[in-house]
């Protein structure tokens, strides 16, 4: 797994990454993200061009997503409420990020 930079969008209720992701071994890639996070993987569920796996951390769902075409990768949560989650996630991906 290489991270390249993650960042909050409060106003998506995402955390947006930028990352080498290889499309055809998503789950290369998504699998020790997951881990990183310490979220279970309940649902995975692909396309021509887009990967979407329901995760769970701690009873929260979250939405890890990546589309092909736009080389884009986001988790994701549907309610606001879940804010503080995913800014919590977001301090246990920053030793994962690669500066060089």
């Amino acid at each position: 797994m290489k991270l390249l930079s993650a960042q909050l969008d409060p106003a998506a209720l995402s955390i947006v990454i930028q990352a080498e992701v290889d499309f055809e071994q998503f789950e290369r890639f998504a699998e020790p993200l997951a881990a990183a996070l310490d979220c279970d993987i309940r649902e995975r569920q692909w396309g021509a061009d887009r990967h979407q796996w329901l995760l769970n951390f701690e009873g929260s769902p979250l939405w890890l997503h990546y589309e092909f075409y736009g080389d884009i990768c986001w988790i994701s949560t549907d309610s606001a409420a879940e804010l503080d989650v995913l800014a919590f996630l977001l301090t246990l991906l920053a030793p994962h990020i690669q500066t060089s």
